[in-house]
C-alpha cells in the first residue's frame, strides 16, 4: 500500500509574502477607502457588475457578448458545503459529473473538467477545489480558447480568489452541522503601513457523511499581500495550501436501468482502508504597472503543485445472476506542476472617431504530470480477485490483500505557447464590436516508464472570436458572436500512449465552435439584471474509431447542443434580493461510427431551473428560501441508465449585528431522494439528504 507523503511548501513562497509584506514603501501612499454602508450592502447582492474571464479586462456584464454567469462562494458556503459542484448547481445549462476523487462539469452538454482556472490561471489537475479563499465563481459559457487556448469546449470555469482589501474588517466564523459537520475558519486583514495591504485565510474542517464509512477532513492556509510599490506599480502576491484527506465514495450502481434501489447510505468500497490524500499549493504573483492614464503592463505568473494519492475499492458493475457489485482496487501517487507566465498590456485610444480597448497577451506554459498507478494482479501467484459485494447488504470487511502491480507509470511534459490580440471597438453609442484571434503551439511528450518508450507530438492552432453588441435603449443590450475553440491529442488530461497503436497519437485537434444570440437587460432602476440567451454548439473534428480497423482514429464524428437560458440576478425592491436561471437544452451525439449516434449526453439534462428569493435588511433578522431543479438524464453515453429528476428545497434565517452574525441553514428540506451525478451506470452519486448547518461568525 502506498504510504502518504508529505508535501513541502514552495520554496519561493513565504520569502515573497514577507518581503511585499513588510519593505518600506514609505514615500507612496495607496488611495484612501473608506468601507461604506453602501459597499457592505453590495455583499448582500448576488449581482456582479462587472466580469474579467470573458475579455481579462474589467468589462460591465452587459457589454460582454456571450453568457456568463456568477456564483459568490459565501451563497454556497451558507449552506455547509465546501464543493464547486455543489456551487454550480441550478446555473442554466451546467451540469455537475463530480465523483470522489475530482471537480468535473458539464457546460452546455460539454465536457469541460480540464477547464478549470483560478484568478485566470489554467489549474486543470485532478483534485477537489477548496472555496473558503473565494470570492466568486464566474461560469464563462462557449468556446474560450481566443483568451485561455486549448479545451473550453462548452466554457470556462474560473474562480476569483479573495485578496487583500485596504480598511476591510476581519471575521473568524465557526460553523456545525449534521454528520458531525464543525468548522473553524478566519479571514484576517492588516493594513502594516499606507502602501501595504495583507489578508490570511486559514482553517479546517471535519466531517462524516450519511454514507456508511465516510468522513472527511480539509485545510487550508491562504496568506495574500498586496503593497504599491509606486503610485504606479502594484504587486499583488498571493499563496494557498490546502489539503483535503477523505474516505472515497464511488457510489451505487445502476440496476435494470435505473440506479439501484437501496439504503440511500449504503456503500460498497473498503471504508476500512481506502483514502484519498490530496495536498495543493499554489503561488501567484501579478505585476501591475500603469505606464499612463490609457495604457499598463501585466505579468502574471503562476505556479501549482499536486501530490495526490489513493487506494481505492470500487464498484463496477452489477452482476444480476449473482445479484452482487462486482469492484475493482487501485492505487495511484500522482504529482502535477504547472507553471505559468502571461505578460499582457492593455491600452485606450482613438482611430478615426472610434474607441479602442485593445488587449495583447503572450502566455508562456510548462506543465509535468507524474501518475504511478496500480491494480490488483491477476489470480496467479498467491494473488486474490477482488471479492465481489452483496446488492443489498454488503459485507465491507471483505477486502482484497492480494498482490498490487504496477499498471503504467508516465512522466508528461506540456509545453505551450499562445499569442493573443483582443478589441473592444465602441463605435457610437450604440454599436460595440470585440473581436479576438490567438495563435497557440502545443508539445505533449509521455514516456512511459514500464516499456521504456517515448514519443512528443505538437499541433499549432488559430482560434477566433466575434462579438457584436448593440444597445438601442439605455437598459437593453442586443447581442450575437461566433468563436471557436480547439482541444489537441492529449491535451485534456495531459499526455499520450506511447506507442499506441494505429494513428491514435498523430490525429489533428477536435474543433468546437458556437453561434450565440442573446438580450441583457437591466430592470428596476438598474438594480435587477437579466440575461436571455440562444445558442448552437457543436463539436466537429470528434474523434471515433474505424468500425472496420479500431485501430484507426477517424475524425468524422459530431456532438451538438443547442439550446436556450434565461437568468435574473440582483435586487428587485427594498431588501429584497433574487438569483436564478432557467436552462433547456438537447445535447446529443450526430455523428459517430461506434454505436452512439443520435445518444444523449451523460450527466446532462434537458431541463434545469433554480431560484433563490432574498430578504436581507442591513441589520437584524433575515431569511432566504430557493429550490433547485434537474430533469432527467442518463448514468452513461449509451444511455443505458437513467437518472430520474429531482427538485429539492433549501432555505436558511439569520440574524446579524454590524459585528456579529448567526444563521441556520436547511437543505432538502422534504428529505427527497437523489442522485446528483454519475460517472458511469456503476457509479452514481447520491444526494445529500436533509441536513441542518448552524453558523456563527464574528467581525472585527
Amino acid at each position: 500500500m502506498l504510504a502518504p507523503k508529505r508535501l513541502s511548501p514552495l520554496s519561493l513562497s513565504l520569502s515573497l509574502l514577507f518581503t511585499a509584506g513588510f519593505a518600506s514603501a514609505a514615500t507612496t501612499t495607496l488611495p484612501e477607502l473608506s468601507v461604506t454602508a453602501d459597499s457592505e450592502r453590495e455583499k448582500d447582492n448576488p449581482r456582479v457588475k462587472e466580469v474579467s474571464t470573458a475579455t481579462r479586462t474589467a468589462t460591465p456584464v452587459r457589454y460582454v457578448p456571450q453568457a456568463i454567469d456568477t456564483v459568490k462562494a459565501a451563497q454556497v458556503l451558507d449552506y455547509g458545503s465546501n464543493t464547486l459542484g455543489k456551487a454550480l448547481e441550478g446555473i442554466p445549462n451546467v451540469s455537475s459529473g463530480a465523483d470522489t476523487r475530482f471537480d468535473s462539469v458539464r457546460i452546455r452538454g460539454f465536457e469541460a473538467s480540464n477547464d478549470f482556472y483560478l484568478d485566470g490561471i489554467r489549474d486543470d489537475s485532478q483534485y477537489i477545489r477548496d472555496l473558503h479563499n473565494i470570492e466568486r465563481v464566474e461560469v464563462l459559457k462557449g468556446p474560450a480558447a481566443v483568451l485561455y487556448g486549448r479545451g473550453s469546449q462548452g466554457g470556462i470555469v474560473n474562480r476569483v480568489s479573495k485578496a487583500p482589501e485596504a480598511g476591510r474588517r476581519s471575521t473568524v466564523e465557526a460553523q456545525a452541522g449534521s454528520e458531525d459537520l464543525r468548522s473553524l475558519y478566519a479571514d484576517l486583514s492588516a493594513d502594516p503601513s499606507d502602501t501595504v495591504s495583507l489578508r490570511l485565510n486559514m482553517g479546517n474542517q471535519d466531517n462524516n457523511s450519511f454514507r456508511d464509512g465516510i468522513d472527511g477532513s480539509r485545510q487550508l492556509f491562504a496568506p495574500s499581500v498586496s503593497w504599491q510599490v509606486t503610485p504606479d506599480l502594484n504587486w499583488l502576491v498571493q499563496y494557498e495550501y490546502s489539503r483535503f484527506n477523505r474516505t472515497p465514495d464511488r457510489g451505487i450502481p445502476g440496476v435494470n436501468g435505473r440506479p439501484a434501489d437501496v439504503n440511500r447510505s449504503t456503500t460498497y468500497g473498503d471504508t476500512h482502508r481506502d483514502y484519498i490524500d490530496d495536498r495543493a499549493q499554489s503561488l501567484r504573483s501579478r505585476l501591475n504597472y500603469q505606464l499612463n492614464e490609457t495604457w499598463q503592463l501585466r505579468h502574471t505568473l503562476g505556479l501549482f503543485e499536486l501530490d495526490s494519492e489513493f487506494d481505492n475499492t470500487y464498484p463496477t458493475a452489477y452482476n444480476a445472476t449473482t445479484a452482487t457489485v462486482t469492484r475493482q482496487r487501485w492505487q495511484q501517487d500522482l504529482n502535477t506542476r504547472n507553471l505559468f507566465n502571461n505578460l499582457e498590456a492593455e491600452g485606450d485610444f482613438d482611430t478615426l472617431g472610434l474607441e479602442h480597448k485593445l488587449l495583447l497577451g503572450l502566455e508562456f506554459g510548462n506543465q509535468r504530470r507524474d501518475p504511478t498507478l496500480y491494480t490488483a494482479a491477476a489470480v496467479s501467484a498467491g494473488g486474490r480477485p477482488v471479492p465481489a459485494l452483496s446488492l443489498n447488504n454488503p459485507d465491507r470487511s471483505r477486502q482484497h490483500n492480494g498482490r498490487m502491480v504496477v499498471s503504467s507509470n508516465n512522466h508528461t511534459v506540456v509545453d505551450s505557447r499562445g499569442v493573443y490580440l483582443q478589441d473592444q471597438v465602441r463605435l457610437n453609442d450604440q454599436w460595440q464590436v470585440l473581436a479576438g484571434v490567438r495563435f497557440d503551439q502545443f508539445e505533449v511528450e509521455t514516456t512511459n516508464k514500464v516499456r521504456n518508450l517515448a514519443e512528443k507530438q505538437d499541433s499549432r492552432t488559430t482560434s477566433p472570436r466575434l462579438g457584436v453588441v448593440y444597445t438601442p435603449w439605455r437598459d437593453h443590450s442586443f447581442y450575437a458572436s461566433w468563436s471557436k475553440t480547439f482541444a489537441p491529442v492529449g491535451g485534456g488530461l495531459i499526455g499520450i500512449t506511447p506507442g499506441a497503436a494505429g494513428n491514435t497519437n498523430d490525429t489533428g485537434p477536435e474543433l468546437t465552435r458556437q453561434k450565440e444570440i442573446g438580450v441583457k437587460s437591466d430592470w428596476f432602476d438598474q438594480r435587477l439584471t437579466t440575461t436571455l440567451a440562444v445558442y448552437e454548439l457543436e463539436l466537429y473534428n470528434r474523434r471515433t474509431r474505424d468500425p472496420i480497423n479500431p485501430e484507426i482514429t477517424l475524425l468524422s464524428g459530431l456532438q451538438r447542443s443547442r439550446g436556450i437560458e434565461l437568468t435574473a440576478t440582483g435586487n428587485v425592491i427594498g431588501n429584497w434580493y433574487v438569483r436564478g436561471g432557467v436552462g433547456l437544452q438537447d445535447a446529443t451525439v450526430v455523428k459517430d461510427n461506434n454505436g452512439l449516434e443520435g445518444n444523449r449526453i451523460n450527466d446532462v439534462a434537458k431541463r434545469n431551473a433554480s431560484l433563490f428569493v432574498t430578504w436581507k435588511p442591513e441589520l437584524g433578522w433575515y431569511a432566504e428560501t430557493g429550490l433547485t431543479l434537474v430533469g432527467e438524464r442518463y448514468a452513461d453515453n449509451q444511455n443505458t441508465t437513467v437518472l430520474p429528476g429531482y427538485g429539492r428545497w433549501d432555505a436558511l434565517a439569520g440574524y446579524r449585528t454590524h459585528d456579529w452574525d448567526v444563521r441556520a441553514a436547511l437543505s432538502n428540506i422534504a428529505d427527497k431522494t437523489y442522485y446528483s451525478s454519475a460517472t458511469s451506470a456503476a457509479q452514481i452519486q447520491v444526494g445529500d439528504p436533509r441536513s441542518l448547518v448552524v453558523t456563527g461568525s464574528y467581525s472585527f
